[in-house]
């Protein structure tokens, strides 16, 4: 199925770079901390709410202990914020208490949309926030609705997953045929996803996690949110500072969306996006030593386009069973250009499929899909990803249009940009339909919220935190000129001292900084 590439944080990649195992594992280690309280309730501030909502605002969160060092509880939220009465969702929660002095909860979203915030901290805690952070806040993860833990949306079995995700297509690409069977499989599985998940699936849309996140905070006893958003977590920041400005504590906002933009422009900028970071990659590569190209950064990247075309006329079969077409290719392309340090990487899987090898690709869709080597899948995060954004945006499927932007996004993006067309005809056809407008937010009257965007960030390009700093009225941009995906809490200072200033101390820069 074609679709576009998820916005999120992917832990993996740089758990990838720091090892030689290939495992691909989602976690990254972290120090022993200290043990804390092994239980606790949190205390809900007073909230101005109409009576039908005051028990989800008004609740006690009693928390156990769990993991290493962590606590966990479960909210209620209401399963349609329209209608109170229709029944409650589950919210799972994890958190972090602050090692010293504390100043407050600090709500984290690692992106997706579908990311587990819940296993972000569980399992990436550092990877998450820093230290400095840790010492002043409660880190929070909390999976949103219709993800992971929380009330969860539910399609398919791992066998019907794998011919969705890597099935292959009988017809020509792009041809009418091909776009039947793409539009079967589409309204097979969201039919699927309807059975059973039940009436949540048309409720896990962005603006009804935003209203999650307002009860949430209320809830964890905050007067205001503070929060930390990477990739889509930037959009459901940006969604909640709009509902709720007079509630914006200190927010960030990293690897942004443009929250005005249309589904067709997201799917072009981000083709846009990852072709730039191929270039890049392949000019480091071509620069040392063990490069499975030769020539120019062209000529290389026609070899690319080659191999995708290859593979797609002619698929690999793995050890599996499984056959590597074009689009699962592309996938594995994707994956490690979310960070410049998993590039080697990147690398090696291309040689190996230049020899007609399809295991190594395989295990880098694997990743990037949630899929564990016995085939189970790790999680619901595809599933929760197309639920989510299937309400987010509006789609057409008319063929005509549909060629017209194939065509634009080849010329836009000429090696991998074919292989992301089409991709409205996973939504249209979707049980439940669009009723939003995707319009530029302001959150007028919201406190400074810093936007971070890295200028050759393949996922959420940077002309995006341009947009969203420029749209919000109390935005300011931070640029971290490198690559990669995301900058907070890696290895730019400058990043990372801006960031944790403004949280610890409200800091607001004066203009860029320009990392």
């Amino acid at each position: 199925m074609t679709r576009p590439p998820r916005a999120r944080t992917i832990v993996a990649v740089v758990a990838l770079a720091a090892t030689l195992s290939l495992t691909l594992s989602s976690c990254l280690p972290w120090p022993h901390l200290a043990s804390r309280s092994a239980s606790a309730t949190s205390t809900p501030v007073s909230e101005d709410v109409p009576a039908e909502l005051a028990p989800y605002y008004t609740q006690s969160l009693s928390w156990t202990s769990c993991g290493d060092a962590l606590q966990c509880t479960t909210a209620k939220a209401p399963l349609d914020w329209n209608d109170p009465g229709a029944g409650d969702i589950d919210l799972a929660l994890v958190r972090h208490q602050a090692t010293g002095d504390r100043l407050g909860s600090l709500l984290v979203n690692p992106g997706g949309p579908g990311g587990s915030g819940y296993d972000f901290v569980m399992d990436s805690l550092d990877f998450a926030t820093d230290a400095t952070l840790q010492e002043s806040y409660d880190i929070v993860g909390f999976d949103p609705r219709g993800v992971g833990r929380s009330s969860a949306v539910t399609c398919y079995d791992p066998a019907q997953m794998d011919t969705y995700l890597y099935g292959l297509t009988t017809a020509p690409r792009g041809s009418d045929a091909w776009i039947q069977e793409l539009e079967t499989s589409a309204t097979d599985f969201g039919d699927a996803c309807a059975k059973n998940t039940g009436p949540l699936l048309g409720h896990v849309d962005t603006t009804s996690a935003a209203k999650d996140l307002d009860m949430l905070r209320a809830a964890l006893g905050d007067e205001q949110l503070n929060y930390l958003g990477y990739s889509y977590g930037t959009y459901l920041g940006a969604t909640y500072a709009e509902l709720f400005p007079s509630k914006v504590g200190r927010f960030v906002l990293d690897g942004a969306l443009d929250p005005s933009t249309s589904n067709f422009e997201v799917t072009k900028t981000q083709a846009m996006g990852f072709e730039s970071a191929l270039r890049a990659y392949l000019a480091d590569c071509l620069a040392g030593d063990d490069c499975p190209f030769t020539g120019t950064v062209d000529d290389a990247m026609g070899t690319i386009a080659a191999l995708l075309d290859s593979v797609d006329a002619s698929p690999i079969r793995a050890t599996d069973g499984r056959e590597l077409g074009g689009n699962t290719l592309l996938t594995a392309i994707i994956y490690p250009l979310y960070q410049a340090d998993a590039w080697s990487y990147l690398s090696d899987m291309l040689a190996t499929v230049m020899k007609g090898e399809a295991d190594y690709a395989f295990q880098f869709a694997d990743a990037y899909n949630g899929r564990d080597t016995d085939g189970s899948y790790l999680d619901n995060s595809t599933e929760a990803f197309l639920a989510i954004n299937c309400i987010d945006y509006a789609y057409d499927d008319d063929p005509a249009t549909m060629r017209a932007q194939a065509a634009e996004l080849e010329a836009a993006a000429p090696v991998i940009g074919k292989y992301m067309a089409y991709g409205d005809i996973g939504c249209a056809s979707w049980p439940y339909t669009f009723t939003g407008e995707r319009t530029a937010l302001h959150a007028e009257g919201a406190a400074p919220i810093l936007v971070v965007g890295t200028t050759n960030d393949p996922a959420t390009p940077y002309v995006w935190a341009q947009n969203l700093a420029e749209q919000l009225d109390s935005g300011h941009l931070v640029t971290y000129q490198g690559e990669g995906h995301t900058a907070y809490n890696k290895s730019n200072d400058c990043v990372n001292n801006t960031v944790d200033a403004f949280f610890v101390d409200g800091v607001v820069p004066d203009s860029d900084p320009m990392c």
